[in-house]
């Protein structure tokens, strides 16, 4: 059974969570402050963590920077208002590993969970929080990443951008349980910017839709369009028009 920490000042949503958390399975920690989350934390060490951004006292970006700080591989999730990209990018450059929407919707926040759960399975499994790898389709340079995109996986993306220089163009492959934080954004910025130097088309594939507005924010998805079809983004990149 895996442990959650949930976050927010409102007791009737810190009650909604914790049965429906604990219908599916989840030991469930509430509190409903930001200093009292952080104790919560430093007592159980939860290794998932959903906050709320809005809080008197300390709120939520104290909260994940202080989680952050104490322990770096915690899952956190934090809730941001409808539409607020701003606080979701704050948040992502504080190292969330994931962002939903007030109002919560059921079918959001399972996909969270279940991309936090399975990125918290291959950390527990495998060791390492994080994976690069890069192959060729044909032409196409294809980057594959898995796990978390963060400041640390920088120098295994640089090496797999590297091995790809002959590449007529470049393909970041996301999994679907994929996550990328402040850190990752500005090194996909570099890597998207550094394709367009040389000529090189680049697109992204596979990221969850939420991190999509903020890949639009920062203007990386004009520099590598997105594709949810993995054969319309290699075509693309092929220089054939996308099929609808």
């Amino acid at each position: 059974m895996r442990t959650i920490l949930v976050i927010d000042d409102e007791r009737p949503t810190l009650q909604m969570f914790e049965l429906y958390l604990g219908a599916y399975g989840y030991r469930v920690l509430v509190a409903a402050s930001g200093e009292e989350g952080l104790a919560l934390f430093d007592a159980e060490s939860p290794p998932l963590v959903l906050t709320d951004i809005k809080m008197p006292g300390m709120d939520g970006l104290q909260v994940l920077k202080a989680i952050k700080a104490r322990r770096p591989a915690t899952e956190v999730i934090v809730i941001t208002g409808h539409g607020d990209t701003d606080l979701a990018l704050a948040a992502l450059g504080l190292r969330a590993t994931d962002f939903i929407d007030k109002p919560i919707r059921r079918e959001t926040l399972e996909a969270a969970l279940s991309r936090a759960g399975a990125r918290l399975d291959m950390v527990e499994s495998a060791g390492s929080y994080g994976d690069v790898a890069a192959t060729r389709e044909g032409e196409v340079g294809v980057i594959h990443i898995r796990g978390s995109l963060t400041g640390e996986t920088e120098p295994f993306l640089t090496r797999a951008f590297r091995e790809m220089d002959a590449a007529r163009a470049i393909l970041f492959a996301f999994t679907p349980n994929a996550s990328i934080n402040g850190a990752g954004l500005d090194i996909l910025l570099t890597l998207a910017d550094a394709c367009l130097a040389s000529g090189r088309r680049a697109a992204v594939f596979g990221l969850a839709d939420n991190f999509m507005r903020v890949l639009d924010r920062l203007g990386i998805t004009d520099k590598a369009p997105r594709f949810a079809d993995r054969e319309q983004a290699l075509a693309y990149l092929a220089g054939q028009p996308a099929s609808s």
